[in-house]
């Protein structure tokens, strides 16, 4: 879905929606209630969020997976794979699968991690998780899991947009927030934001998170060389992601001279039709280079690569003492 721009702000539409809001409040509370959470052999850390939409977790847990495994760790990252047809448990070729068997994401990250760290997809988490076990993970990583509560997690990590915080700091549908602030804050063990590196964390999160583990972490191009092919170039910039400005403000911060966007819901399949417009529309607008993201990028058919670039992306993390201390627990580490 594309993100509703009453989301934003506190008018009309959110207020009217507020009813509905309430049933979505009492659905959740009564899913974290009536759960039976399954306690794995190995620890098991769960990356979410508390809002709908993309606020960051899948560089941050692929960051996570790169850390553990520098410790010595066997991770294996368990997506719910949404988008895909495959229900899983699954492991994720990137040889074999396409966005459309496993989502977007899932397969994402199995390119950008290279194989290195195993990417499992399931609809039943606890399936997913004892699928991974099986194949030698020691730790597991639940990308996008923090309001599921079929599994007991070791450690909660919430992740949140500096700059887009939880918007209007409403239940969906009138908000975007899947669960009540307060609520998720009480299951997080820490909270990791996502900001530009000369920003400071907004004073109004910072009240928020009073009392809780908090780091700032920084998403970096992944490949500074992509950037040689953006210089004294007009770029059109497209996405399909919970946020597409996020993208554009990105690319900006790097100096890069967008000259039109266009926007797509999160998860959107991409036809030729669509292709074929953004392909027009960058020639209207003389741009010299056409750049999605890299979630975006998985889902485009091979013939149209070539006219098409994306921007990895990876998290850098601003304080790694704060990670490695808040790992140490499940390494053994210190």
């Amino acid at each position: 879905m594309q993100t509703p721009e009453f989301w934003k702000s506190r008018g009309f539409i959110s207020t009217f929606l507020l009813p509905l809001s309430g049933f979505y409040y009492l659905g959740s509370i009564l899913r974290q209630k009536l759960s039976n959470p399954i306690k794995l052999d190995v620890p098991v850390i769960c990356v979410g969020n508390l809002t709908a939409g993309g606020s960051g977790k899948t560089p941050i847990t692929l960051a996570l997976a790169d850390t553990l495994k520098k410790a010595g760790k066997n991770p294996h990252i368990v997506s719910r794979g949404y988008g895909g047809e495959q229900e899983g448990p699954l492991r994720v070729s990137p040889s074999h699968h396409s966005a459309h068997d496993v989502g977007d994401e899932p397969l994402m990250m199995a390119l950008a991690s290279s194989q290195s760290t195993p990417i499992w997809i399931s609809k039943n988490r606890v399936n997913g998780a004892k699928a991974a076990i099986k194949d030698g993970a020691d730790i597991i990583l639940l990308d996008d899991g923090f309001q599921n509560p079929s599994l007991q997690k070791d450690l909660s990590i919430l992740v949140v947009d500096n700059k887009i915080g939880f918007s209007n700091g409403r239940l969906i549908p009138s908000g975007p927030l899947r669960e009540p602030i307060h609520n998720g804050l009480k299951r997080a063990d820490a909270v990791f934001v996502i900001k530009q590196p000369n920003d400071t964390i907004n004073e109004e999160l910072s009240d928020v998170f009073t009392g809780k583990e908090v780091s700032s972490v920084i998403i970096t191009p992944a490949d500074e060389t992509c950037l040689s092919r953006l210089i004294n170039k007009k770029v059109f910039a497209f996405a399909g992601i919970g946020y597409p400005q996020k993208f554009y403000d990105t690319l900006a911060n790097l100096a890069v001279d967008v000259c039109e966007t266009k926007d797509f819901p999160d998860h959107h399949r991409y036809t030729e039709g669509d292709l074929n417009k953004i392909l027009s529309l960058a020639k209207e607008m003389g741009a010299g280079a056409i750049f999605t993201t890299e979630k975006d990028f998985v889902k485009i058919p091979d013939k149209f690569k070539e006219a098409i670039s994306y921007l990895p992306i990876r998290a850098v993390w601003d304080n790694p003492q704060f990670i490695n201390s808040l790992l140490s627990k499940l390494t053994g580490t210190t």
